[in-house]
C-alpha cells in the first residue's frame, strides 16, 4: 500500500470517527437535558419522607375522626411543592411515583394528546415529551378510569419500564405506585400489565357513572383488563372505585402498547400533607 494511499485511509478514518461521536453527541443531547430538567425537577420540587418524618407530621392531631386515632392515617411518602410548580407550568396536575424505579415524574394535562408530546413539563422542546393524562380525561384525577402516557425512551426514561411489569418476580417487588395531587393523594394499588393494541378498548374512559347505569359496565371492563394480565396478583376491584391506567409504546407488533392497570386508594394527604381535619368533639 503507496504512503498516499495509507494517508488517504487514515484520513477518511479519522474523518468518520469524528462525525460518529458528533452524531452520538447530538442523539445523546435530548436525553442529558430531559435527564436534567426531570432531576432538577424532583430535586426542587420535592421531598422525601422517612418514616419518622410520616409520624412527625402526625404530631398534634389525635384522631382521624372521633374513633381513628392518628396512627392509623396513611401518608404519601414523598411531599409535592404544586404551588412553586404549577408556577412553571399551571398544566400541571399531579406527580406519579414508584420507589426503587425511575418513575419520579410531574403529570400534566394539555389541550391535546399532541401538547406535551415533545414537550417537558416545563414548556422546552424535547423528544422525551412529558407524562400527560389523555385529554379526553376531565382535567385532574375526577374520573373513574384515568390514562396516563408516556414515551417508550430508549435510556429506559420516562414509561419505558412498564414493560418490566409483566414479570412476576418485578411486579411483586413494586406493586403499588403514589399519585400525589393538590386536592389528594392515591396509593395505585397495580392489578394488572400487559400489552395491546393501541386501538383496543383498554382505552376506555368512564366518567361520573352512577352504579345502577355504568357500573356494571366497569366491572365487567375492570374484570376483563385483570383476566389479560400477564401477572398474577391479589387486590380487590371495586366497581364503584377510581383507576389509572398507565401507556407506553411497545415493539413486539405494529401499534403495540405496554399497560399497567392500578386501583387509585385515596390516602390521607394531598400533596404528601397531612389534609386538614376538622377538630374531633366530644361524642
Amino acid at each position: 500500500m503507496s504512503k498516499r494511499v495509507r494517508t488517504t485511509l487514515i484520513v477518511f478514518l479519522t474523518v468518520f470517527l469524528v462525525l460518529s461521536g458528533v452524531t452520538v453527541v447530538v442523539v445523546k443531547i435530548p436525553y442529558w437535558k430531559s435527564q436534567r430538567a426531570y432531576g432538577d425537577a424532583a430535586s426542587s420540587f420535592t421531598e422525601h419522607l422517612d418514616p419518622e418524618s410520616l409520624e412527625a407530621m402526625k404530631v398534634g392531631a389525635k384522631y382521624h375522626s372521633l374513633n381513628e386515632k392518628a396512627s392509623n392515617w396513611e401518608l404519601a411518602p414523598i411531599k409535592v411543592d404544586f404551588e412553586a410548580l404549577r408556577k412553571v407550568n399551571e398544566d400541571v396536575i399531579g406527580w406519579i411515583y414508584c420507589e426503587d424505579t425511575v418513575i419520579d415524574y410531574p403529570v400534566l394535562h394539555g389541550e391535546t394528546n399532541e401538547t406535551y408530546l415533545h414537550t417537558l413539563f416545563n414548556k422546552e422542546y424535547n423528544p422525551s415529551g412529558s407524562i400527560f393524562q389523555d385529554s379526553n380525561n376531565l382535567k385532574g384525577f375526577i374520573d373513574n378510569n384515568n390514562i396516563l402516557y408516556g414515551h417508550h425512551m430508549a435510556d429506559r426514561s420516562m414509561f419505558a419500564s412498564l414493560d418490566e411489569w409483566q414479570h412476576q418476580e418485578y411486579f411483586d417487588k413494586h406493586p403499588v405506585m403514589w399519585l400525589l395531587t393538590p386536592e389528594r393523594d392515591y396509593r395505585v394499588e397495580l392489578f394488572s400489565a400487559y400489552t395491546i393494541s393501541a386501538y383496543d378498548e383498554t382505552y376506555s374512559i368512564f366518567r361520573g357513572f352512577s352504579a345502577e347505569k355504568d357500573g356494571p359496565e366497569l366491572e365487567e371492563y375492570l374484570k376483563k383488563m385483570k383476566k389479560r394480565s400477564a401477572v398474577e396478583c391479589e387486590v380487590e376491584l371495586d366497581p364503584q372505585g377510581m383507576y389509572l391506567l398507565l401507556s407506553t409504546c411497545a415493539y413486539s407488533f405494529e401499534d403495540a402498547r405496554s399497560v399497567v392497570h392500578g386501583r387509585m386508594v385515596p390516602v390521607d394527604s394531598a400533596g404528601g400533607k397531612l389534609l386538614p381535619r376538622p377538630s374531633p368533639t366530644a361524642p
